[in-house]
């Protein structure tokens, strides 16, 4: 049964995750004997990067992925190892992005991610008998395994039979148990918050002779003896658990045993318990993490400090291939988890809009700002019985104005570091409509007005609405239609707040929700666009040579060479792309991408030909028409999705030649992209994008 709380326990279990994560970051590989010579006794995040956004990690960038499973194969237990697999492949960079690169042989995930490339199922992917003991065993199964038990709550056994389906594809063993392990304490932290008790029943679903299950054994045997000094905990864990005795880079033993030792010594504190999880050393950032994830729903939010909170602003950067996925907030993640959940047991969920209030605290990544006039602090409040984000205001000044909005985009120079390679696509595009639900309280000046706005950071000109005036003690819906935009990034979206008469010398406005719709309206003429991590900026990319050059946008490279941008929940539209193939023999525009492996493409290919090809784990041709093209010259190739009818369209000015297919079982949305296959190698001026075209796209 899904829990009464069960919303607002998934989100502090994710929220525990992400502060462990963070917390444990900066110290990754660390030893405690480093720790203590260098830092001291650790009470909170260490100084980071000033004005700088958190990295991504590995720990909560592949999660997102794996989530993604349940969406695209359903929610199931029927879910198979090889449905883990081709996530892996559709949502990972070509060894770029999200996990740690370190090469066959070395990085378990890398070895699982070319062993599935090269067409090797899972779960032989990540098995000892493929790839041996030690690459098999190492930490991974744990460090994911935490969603498992978010989407099955109170129910252990079924929460570490997903992890162990989801974890073979690079694990086996140990390293399975662990995400069986990890899975079961986060299930049952639902129902049981005594830490003794949940590690009872990570134990329930492992092999009482393994030893994964010694480790945690011998803590809580030591533990039971000495339970006042964690410290000589550690010392035990060392001794007879140290990263000596095991083979590989990070194996999961040792730090299995770190996770025990936190929880038994922590008491249920979870302050208490990351801390010493992060005091111990090894690898930090994991540990710490899953320690976070046990407790955030163990203790659930009142047993989670503000102190931790506050520097997150609930923001969670990842790395994947789908730019607009980097972008996370983690109510929005809690909200994607908590569907599943209730997916599982054959419920609905409520529908939410993009930015919601309703966990207690939660700020989803927005800030406020003013001009004559500030903002003194932001919080989450229930007003009229809503939940709602609360900005409080001091002296708006005549004229004096307010934004309280959040990022849509980011660039990778503005991360603490980012040696997991994110690449950004901006969340909401010119030409789409804004809506926001906002409240003044019934003693606020009825001089006020409220405009939703959208900042583009290239063009650096805010676009907004006319003015509404807010009636103190009434709710307002705003909404606003983008303009359609030549050469922008849209980067910030949110509420203006103007004064128009006398002084507001103390009040609070109050943002209920914010959220976008409609179909994209721009063009990109790419000589405006600026280079960036692994291509240009707004574009992310699964394999190939992307860049800027002479004005125009370039790609070439072996294999399926392909570059994204856009959202992955846009349906109906029509794309026009000017393109001039320079050398060899696919030159093309991709439209509904739903990753590497899904989605629908419009190329000039071998023999003369304008092709449309269906993408299901691989692409294969589906319409085809002659059309004489040439290296060198330029055409402009229109491709439109309407419902289940895909249509391409070349012309060079001269000759137009149209291509149409129905598709039976068609890809209802999804992104854009450019592709080059196979050794070819393609120059692209510009893109555009608007309204599905009612001829198919014939004109551009």
């Amino acid at each position: 049964m899904i829990p009464r709380d069960y919303d607002e326990r998934v989100y502090a279990g994710w929220l525990g995750k992400c502060i462990g994560v963070r917390f444990g970051a900066p110290l990754e590989n660390w030893t405690y004997e480093e720790i203590c010579d260098n830092l001291g006794e650790l009470r909170t995040y260490l100084r980071e990067d000033a004005g700088k956004i958190f990295k991504p990690d590995d720990d909560t960038a592949l999660p997102m992925i794996l989530i993604r499973a349940f969406e695209d194969y359903g929610a199931s237990p029927a879910i198979t190892a090889q449905d883990f697999g081709e996530t892996w492949l559709n949502y990972l960079g070509d060894e770029h992005g999200t996990l740690w690169w370190g090469g066959y042989g070395v990085s378990t995930e890398h070895t699982a991610y070319r062993n599935l490339a090269a067409g090797i199922p899972a779960p032989l992917s990540g098995s000892i008998a493929l790839n041996g003991a030690t690459l098999a065993e190492q930490i991974g199964g744990q460090i994911f395994s935490d969603i498992f038990g978010l989407i099955a709550p109170g129910d252990p056994a079924l929460a570490a039979d997903l992890a162990e389906i989801a974890a073979s594809v690079a694990h086996d063993r140990n390293g399975i148990y662990g995400g069986r392990f990890l899975a079961a304490m986060v299930s049952a932290a639902f129902t049981e918050r005594d830490p003794l008790a949940l590690l009872h029943s990570g134990l329930g679903q492992i092999p009482a002779a393994s030893e994964y299950a010694r480790v945690i054994t011998a803590m809580m045997e030591y533990h039971r003896e000495h339970p006042e000094d964690w410290r000589s905990g550690y010392t035990f864990l060392k001794a007879n658990f140290g990263y000596d005795r095991y083979s590989g880079v990070v194996h999961i033993i040792p730090n299995a045993g770190v996770i025990a030792l936190a929880l038994l010594y922590g008491g249920g504190d979870f302050s208490r318990s990351i801390q010493i999880a992060n005091m111990a050393g090894w690898d930090t950032d994991c540990n710490v993490g899953n320690v976070g994830a046990v407790l955030g729903v163990a203790v659930g939010l009142e047993g989670i400090d503000t102190a931790w909170r506050e520097p997150m602003n609930d923001l969670l950067i990842t790395a994947s291939i789908t730019g607009t996925r980097n972008i996370l907030t983690i109510p929005g993640c809690a909200d994607l988890f908590t569907r599943i959940g209730r997916a599982f047991q054959g419920e609905d969920s409520p529908a939410r809009p993009r930015y919601h209030f309703a966990y207690p605290g939660a700020t989803s990544n927005f800030s406020a700002r003013g001009k004559l006039g500030r903002p003194i602090h932001q919080t989450q409040r229930v007003v009229d019985g809503i939940q709602c984000l609360q900005t409080s205001i001091r002296k708006l000044n005549k004229k004096g104005e307010m934004q309280i909005g959040t990022r849509t985009t980011y660039h990778p120079g503005e991360l603490s570091s980012n040696y997991y390679g994110a690449t950004f696509t901006p969340l909401i595009s010119p030409g789409q409509t804004l809506h926001a639900e906002v409240y003044i309280p019934a003693n606020a000046p009825e001089t006020i007005q409220a405009a939703l706005y959208a900042y583009d950071e290239y063009g650096q000109q805010r676009h907004q609405a006319t003015g509404t005036p807010l009636v103190p003690g009434e709710w307002h819906t705003l909404d606003y239609t983008l303009p359609e935009l030549t050469d922008a990034s849209i980067s910030e979206v949110g509420v203006l707040l103007r004064n128009t008469g006398g002084m507001w010398e103390t009040g609070a406005f109050y943002l209920k929700s914010l959220d976008w719709d409609g179909t994209p309206a721009w063009r990109t003429t790419f000589a405006h666009e600026r280079p960036e991590t692994g291509g240009i900026s707004q574009w992310t990319r699964v394999r190939g040579y992307w860049r800027l050059e002479d004005g125009a946008y370039h790609g070439s490279g072996p294999g399926i060479c392909e570059t994204y941008t856009g959202d992955a929940a846009w349906a109906d539209y029509t794309l026009h792309v000017e393109i001039t193939p320079l050398l060899g023999d696919y030159h093309g525009a991709l439209v509904r991408v739903g990753g590497a492996r899904r989605g629908y493409a419009a190329c000039l290919s071998p023999g003369g030909q304008v092709t449309l090809y269906r993408n299901d784990g691989g692409y294969s041709l589906v319409a085809s028409a002659p059309y004489a093209w040439q290296h060198g010259r330029a055409y402009t190739l229109s491709v439109t999705a309407t419902g289940r009818t895909i249509t391409a369209t070349i012309s060079d000015g001269d000759i137009t030649q149209r291509i149409q297919w129905v598709d039976a079982a068609p890809y209802p949305h999804g992104q854009i992209g450019l592709c080059n296959w196979h050794g070819s190698h393609t120059h692209f001026t510009a893109v555009s994008i608007g309204a599905a075209s009612p001829d198919g796209g014939q004109h551009g």
